[in-house]
């Protein structure tokens, strides 16, 4: 397990040696997303080959409804000229598009729930579930490790 950690480490090491560009950071932290998560679920080539597809797709839809909140919230502001001058209605507009944005998210989480139990079991599914906040969270620590200025 050990060995893992170290390899896992090593690779966000050479991931933030790298420079800042957004496109190939993101397909870095995916692929080590997928290197993590694989070394954490233990699937058999036959999970792995129904999986990784289904799994892809279900990011994708998240990654989408993230994107498109963010999006019309900044192009919104942006069309205001700050957040402070929006009125209550453009407030109530914004509060709206978020809760429709976290009702299809939640349903698209059922959904993948739905269909990747046909093939894994729920033990697996809640070792996905806690392994892709583990990564989170390691990402992180490493992250604000490397953007805090040397004291």
């Amino acid at each position: 397990m050990k060995k893992y950690l170290l390899i896992i480490a090593m690779f966000l090491s050479v991931f933030y040696s790298f420079g800042q560009d957004r496109k190939k950071s993101r397909q870095k932290i995916k692929a080590l997303k997928i290197a993590f998560l694989t070394q954490e679920l233990q699937l058999t080539s036959l999970e792995a080959e129904k999986f990784w597809p289904l799994y892809n797709i279900h990011q994708e839809k998240l990654e989408l409804y993230r994107d498109k909140g963010r999006s019309e919230i900044n192009r919104r502001i942006k069309q205001v000229g700050s957040f402070n001058n929006l009125n209550e209605e453009e407030a109530k507009d914004f509060l709206s598009l978020k809760l429709d944005l976290e009702r299809k998210t939640v349903l698209e989480k059922e959904c993948f729930l739905k269909d990747a139990s046909k093939f894994l079991s729920y033990k697996k599914l809640m070792r996905l579930q806690l392994s892709e906040r583990e990564f989170t969270r390691k990402l992180m620590r490493k992250y604000g490790r490397e953007r805090r200025p040397k004291e």
